[in-house]
């Protein structure tokens, strides 16, 4: 898989060059390019902002560096994303799902984000990490990359995702390993037991537990309401 990432702050993802992603990339199995948007503007000082049409608070990217960025990786077979508050809410589901493209390209917002035009001309799919503001689509971006690439095949230990949050529509269960009691607090004595199959059990009833304390909203209507 090859990721694009456009941002006017390359910086911003020195996290990529770390651990399990960045073994990725030197393996091979997937390349992440960080493009610097200012290096596409036109403007001799290199801006890359101006005001919105129809007034407002603060400024909006300029149009034409983030398209000119955009056509200099673009393909037939690239999908580019604008992560952004006013997106659909990113889920496990879609990061499966972007793990199957070929090709991604994520515009990193900034000050008031993108001009409409951008999206419509390149059909790029809106992301939503929350239902919250950020001062700029980095982080956003860097969560949906990383979250994403732990479905393509090669970047994780084959099977380390199955029990792994809302894999099977509960949160994971809680883990504990040594000291067997610390501070007072002991591990679940089935945990140490050496039966297999009521370890099972009791993290199958441990994941339903702690989803309906942190997110029943993921039981409503499902297999593990009671």
């Amino acid at each position: 898989m090859k990721i694009d990432i456009l941002t006017l702050f390359p910086e911003s993802f020195a996290p990529f060059r770390e651990s399990i992603i960045s073994r990725a990339q030197k393996a091979g199995t997937i390349e992440i390019n960080i493009t610097n948007i200012r290096d596409f503007s036109r403007d001799k000082h290199k801006k890359c902002d101006d005001a919105p049409f129809g007034g407002g608070a603060g400024m909006l990217m300029s149009v034409q560096p983030i398209y000119d960025a955009v056509k200099s990786v673009l393909t037939k077979n690239s999908k580019v994303i604008f992560p952004t508050p006013a997106g659909k809410v990113y889920t496990s589901k879609i990061a499966q799902n972007l793990a199957k493209q070929e090709h991604l390209i994520f515009i990193c917002g900034h000050y008031e984000g993108i001009d409409e035009r951008l999206i419509q001309l390149f059909d790029a799919e809106e992301l939503s990490i929350g239902d919250y503001v950020l001062t700029g689509g980095e982080i956003p971006a860097m969560v949906i990359v990383d979250s994403l690439l732990r479905f393509v095949p090669g970047v994780l230990s084959e099977g380390s995702l199955s029990e792994e949050s809302f894999s099977n529509g509960l949160l994971e269960y809680p883990q504990y390993t040594r000291p067997q009691v610390f501070e007072g607090l002991a591990v679940p004595e089935v945990l140490v037991s050496g039966n297999h199959a009521e370890i099972a059990k009791w993290r199958k009833q441990a994941s339903i537990e702690k989803t309906k304390k942190n997110r029943p909203d993921l039981l409503k209507g499902g297999e593990h309401e009671d």
